[in-house]
């Protein structure tokens, strides 16, 4: 059978999918995946989720995120916001886990909406999961518990709080056992950081960068296959800065070399330094260095 392309965006339509009861609250739900608990397409099925989700899965066979496979060979979690799409094969075999969904308007006008960019893993790459201990998930069990507790029985005034908090309190344990992960797997991280620095090294090494533009963060993480949002907390991590810092420390140094070395004008050495427009370059330096461009020049 050919792929199919679905957008749900109610978790009243995602319990439809996966052929379970209706839901007992209309923005947010748990369901058990595994032991054949719900039903799965016999054909490879692309879905775009109007949620965010956390699915914790121990399972054979592989799922596609973006334009990669990747092999849940073992239990990992796995996060995505509203509007990712995410591709399963028909092989897919469930051994055991459960999915946490819930939908934005849910926490939109609470203290938890205004956080979710702060809980970057919801825009990593498959390759990116996160892999917990028994332990951990034991901690993240509790949490997911209390949610269901808190949605299964009579709403009232204090539901949504409740649910809103213990939803909060597990994305922090999962952004500790992130940093857990980043440091258990230092050696593999610490050659990231080395590859990060040789790429960006030599994107600056040309004397002009008029022909290749600027880079970007996204040129960088694309060169080494990884998510831009996982790049950078790996580089926060393990240099204390992101990969857009880097980047501007990079060209900070170079303007620093070219207005010492040289005495070609700040808007040359804007253009050549790959700025469309001096005054953009100009307010990056002054905002990195304390100083103006021609400033900076005269002070040396």
């Amino acid at each position: 059978m050919p792929e199919s392309y679905l957008a749900i965006e109610s978790i009243s339509e995602l319990h439809k999918f996966y052929g379970v009861a209706q839901p007992r609250h209309p923005l947010i739900t748990v369901i058990e995946m595994g032991n054949n608990q719900v039903e799965r397409p016999k054909a490879a099925v692309t879905c775009c989720l109007g949620f965010y989700t956390i699915f914790c899965k121990k399972f054979t066979g592989s799922i596609q995120y973006g334009h990669s496979y990747y092999d849940f060979s073992e239990g990992s979690l796995m996060f995505t916001a509203p509007g990712q799409v995410v591709t399963s094969s028909p092989e897919l075999h469930i051994e055991e886990g459960w999915g946490l969904f819930f939908h934005p308007d849910l926490i939109n006008t609470c203290a938890l909406g205004r956080k979710m960019a702060s809980y970057t893993f919801f825009n990593y790459e498959a390759n990116e999961a996160l892999h917990v201990s028994e332990d951990e998930k034991r901690v993240l069990t509790a949490c997911l518990c209390n949610i269901r507790k808190e949605y299964e029985q009579n709403i009232d005034r204090h539901t949504n709080g409740l649910i809103q908090s213990n939803i909060e309190l597990l994305l922090n344990y999962c952004s500790r056992f992130y940093d857990r992960q980043f440091y258990t797997r230092e050696k593999v991280n610490t050659d990231v950081v080395q590859q990060f620095e040789k790429l960006i090294k030599d994107y600056f090494a040309p004397e002009t960068l008029i022909d290749i533009g600027l880079p970007n963060v996204g040129y960088f993480a694309s060169r080494m296959n990884l998510s831009p949002n996982y790049l950078s907390d790996l580089l926060q991590r393990f240099t204390g800065k992101t990969t857009l810092e880097h980047i501007h420390l990079q060209l900070v140094d170079k303007a620093r070399s070219l207005l010492w070395s040289t005495q070609k004008p700040v808007s040359e050495i804007a253009y050549m330094l790959g700025f469309e427009h001096p005054s953009h370059f100009s307010r990056l330096f002054k905002s990195k260095t304390g100083h103006s461009p021609s400033g900076y020049r005269h002070s040396n």
